[in-house]
């Protein structure tokens, strides 16, 4: 998760692409190359339109791209977690402020989870590999 902010009233999504591009190349440092959007993006304000693909769309959907803009249905599930898991569906906190915080506490949150399980895997790949090489050795 690299960019989590909550936004007041209830803008167009559309309205709001430019300063999440803008605020995440600032936090990354990188340049974004492109984006995929769902179809709630339509009539955005990106700096750069012929970067942004939006789900649906057939014109100058090919190769890479196209496998791409697949993968991006990947992103569905991971914000449902957020909204369940990270109790995002109802704000328990007060006030705008709480609305900022529970947004930010429940991406950190999710990073942490994806961490630790990355640490897990890692753990188990150094034990099996220190049992696999006691066993070859007391041979």
């Amino acid at each position: 998760m690299l960019h989590a902010r909550a936004l007041l009233d209830n803008p167009y999504d559309g309205h709001t692409l430019r300063d999440v591009i803008d605020r995440t190349e600032t936090l990354t440092g990188c340049a974004i190359e492109r984006a995929y959007v769902d179809k709630g993006y339509r009539g955005h304000d990106a700096q750069n339109p012929r970067r942004i693909f939006i789900s649906g769309q057939k014109r100058g959907v090919f190769g890479v791209i196209k496998r791409e803009l697949r993968r991006r249905s990947a992103i569905e599930p991971i914000i449902g977690h957020l909204k369940a898991d990270g109790h995002l569906g109802r704000g328990y906190l007060k006030g705008r402020a709480g609305d900022a915080a529970n947004v930010i506490l429940s991406a950190v949150g999710h990073n942490f989870r994806r961490i630790l399980a990355w640490l897990r895997a890692f753990w188990c790949l150094i034990l099996t590999t220190l049992t696999q090489a006691r066993a070859t050795a007391h041979r």
